[in-house]
């Protein structure tokens, strides 16, 4: 299948906003409008097949792990079953870190460091079981509180920021039950912390 992988970070219509969310909704991946619509502002690629239909697209959002307690971008992509076992996914996490890098080397101090990637899909998992990815250039870091196989992908460049302030230390003892992504810290560009 031949697929066109388009950049839309920041530019995002009206128009493309409600394709977005009716791709989501249709495809059972998220089916709540307001979701959606947040979801639809954090979008960097989107992927249309040879007939110009949505199947994939890539999405962004910067978060702030409490042990890294740096701004990263929370890598996420989602792709049609059309699309699924086609080899996507290091092309468009390749575009969608490149897109990322350029925006952040346009501006004054930069929001972010590079890319977090927590990989759900047990077959990437067993595709990629190196401690150090080559084929998308990330580190293994640890497990989520889902227990999906965590990643950093750091910027060229990249330059450590001062810590972000944790509002509240995040405690964990051995009765923690973590619940969703709770353990992430979900950073709005321009505030220093808030919870996700």
């Amino acid at each position: 299948m031949k697929v066109e992988i388009l950049p839309v970070w920041k530019q995002l219509s009206p128009a493309l906003g409600e394709e977005l969310m009716a791709f989501w909704r249709s495809n059972k991946a998220i089916v709540d409008d307001t979701a959606a619509a947040v979801r639809a502002t954090q979008v960097v690629c989107i992927v249309r097949d040879e007939a110009g239909t949505l199947c994939g697209v890539s999405t962004s959002v910067i978060k702030v792990l409490p042990r890294l307690r740096q701004p990263m971008y929370y890598f996420r992509q989602y792709f049609a079953k059309s699309l699924r076992g086609k080899n996507q996914f290091i092309p468009v996490y390749r575009q969608t870190k490149q897109i990322l890098q350029d925006y952040n080397g346009s501006l004054g101090k930069p929001e972010s460091l590079g890319l977090l990637i927590e990989t759900e899909n047990a077959k990437l998992n067993t595709a990629y079981p190196h401690a150090h990815e080559p084929a998308f250039d990330a580190t293994f870091i640890g497990y989520s509180p889902r227990g999906a196989h965590m990643y950093v992908s750091y910027f060229d460049g990249a330059i450590l920021q001062p810590p972000v302030p944790m509002r509240t230390p995040v405690q964990v003892s051995p009765s923690t039950n973590f619940v969703g992504q709770r353990a992430i810290i979900q950073v709005t560009p321009g505030r220093t912390s808030g919870r996700s």
